[in-house]
């Protein structure tokens, strides 16, 4: 009989216990791929709520078209902005680059819309269609064990759970990781203030609704509307040369890929005047904005170095767990719903747990270790100084910014890939 039977299935082995680590867009995306696949799942997340804070995400093609797939896109269409276009702007005086048409263009070029949206309503619509008792908050896991046949989790308060299969989606801090690899997080040397502004503070974009960045010597800045509109979601990445705590030292908090710096304790003040001061001088609009937020937040951007393997016995990896990546190219959230994808459909395929999880690191790990270094790669081209090569690059960015150009990126088919 296949390892994971399907609800409802006679015979001994009844229905596979799969467990699930982590209730961020990961992990809850995984619950509704697998209970859409008739497998049962349970998830345990560490936080005692479901957190409502967040800011904004950039949900692409390749990611959009699998959340209507799961029977969540009228959903996310209800909540989600359609951006016209990407537009890149010079640092200092606002000059248009390139511009990156989106809405309508998308969906012909590409079958699938392209999305901004607020993190909150993503999760709370994918938890909306899970069973109540699905998702158990306050359960932080402290250790996992595998075994040939099975593999447990093991919780702060001391109990323990043991499935047939259990997904490490818990981040880039993954104590599902440390089963498979002893590495370490990567600073990237950069921070990022964020925030979200009133619409209303800036009505000369109203009606006009798309993806703006600013890019400059060093940093950029990027800002997008989400919440059906209301706000504006903005980032604006800078250096932090004052970073000198080991990334996994006990005085330095790492809780995401682009985790709160100190807690993100910093008066608000004081974060307002620091990101008013690394962007002195630059277009007015982006001043605009980082004086209009409401609050700001200072996050550092991590990730770590791309695993050869994300599975061991019964365990596996999805997400900033599997592969943490830095937000240039926006593709954090987008990856994690490949994955949970491609992973229900190996595991609902497969005769065996270890054939399952075999064919998924086959499918994903190319994929992502691409995307991976690209982010990286990104930060050098975004953060040009003055000079011969940024001009060379904004005379090749109309071309570079094409919309066919995202045909590897945006037209991947994650849906198809275990059919192949």
């Amino acid at each position: 009989m296949n390892a994971l039977t399907r609800k409802g299935s006679p015979g001994p082995a009844g229905i596979a216990r799969i467990g699930v680590l982590g209730g961020g867009i990961a992990g809850l995306t995984m619950a509704v791929a697998l209970r859409n696949a008739g497998l049962d799942c349970v998830v345990f997340e560490q936080a005692p709520r479901v957190e409502t804070a967040g800011l904004g995400l950039q949900i692409t093609p390749n990611a959009s078209r699998l959340l209507a797939r799961l029977g969540v896109g009228e959903a996310v269409d209800a909540v989600a902005t359609q951006p016209l276009s990407i537009d890149v702007h010079r640092w200092d005086d606002g000059h248009r680059l390139a511009r990156t048409p989106l809405g309508e263009a998308c969906v012909e070029t590409f079958g699938a819309p392209y999305y901004t949206v607020h993190r909150a309503d993503l999760q709370q619509l994918l938890l909306r269609v899970l069973p109540t008792d699905t998702v158990r908050l306050g359960r932080r896991c402290v250790a996992v064990r595998c075994a040939s046949d099975s593999v447990t989790a093991v919780f702060a308060d001391g109990a323990e759970a043991t499935f047939d299969v259990l997904v490490g989606a818990d981040g880039i801090g993954s104590v599902a990781r440390r089963a498979l690899a002893d590495d370490v997080r990567r600073f990237s040397g950069q921070v990022a203030y964020r925030g979200l502004v009133p619409a209303d503070a800036l009505p000369e974009w109203q009606g006009e609704p798309r993806v703006r960045g600013w890019f400059g010597p060093a940093q950029h800045c990027v800002c997008y509307p989400v919440s059906g509109g209301r706000f504006i979601s903005l980032t604006a990445m800078t250096p932090d040369a004052t970073v000198s705590v080991s990334e996994d030292s006990p005085a330095a908090q790492w809780n995401a890929p682009a985790g709160p710096a100190e807690d993100g304790a910093a008066p608000a003040a004081s974060l307002a005047r620091a990101a008013a001061e690394a962007y002195d001088g630059w277009d007015p609009l982006v001043r605009k904005l980082l004086q209009s937020a409401a609050a700001l937040s200072l996050w550092r951007l991590n990730d770590r170095d791309p695993l050869p393997r994300w599975s061991r016995s019964r365990l596996t990896l999805i997400g900033d767990a599997a592969h943490p990546m830095l937000p240039f190219r926006a593709q954090g959230a987008n990856q994690a719903i490949e994955d949970a994808v491609v992973l229900t459909d190996c595991l609902r395929q497969a005769d065996d747990v270890q054939t399952a999880l075999c064919r998924y690191e086959e499918l994903r790990l190319t994929r992502t270790t691409r995307i991976q270094l690209s982010s990286r790669e990104s930060a050098e081209v975004f953060h040009l100084g003055d000079g011969d090569l940024q001009l060379e690059r904004d005379r090749d960015m109309p071309e570079r910014w094409a919309l066919r150009n995202n045909e590897w990126l945006f037209g991947y088919r994650a849906e198809s890939a275990a059919l192949a």
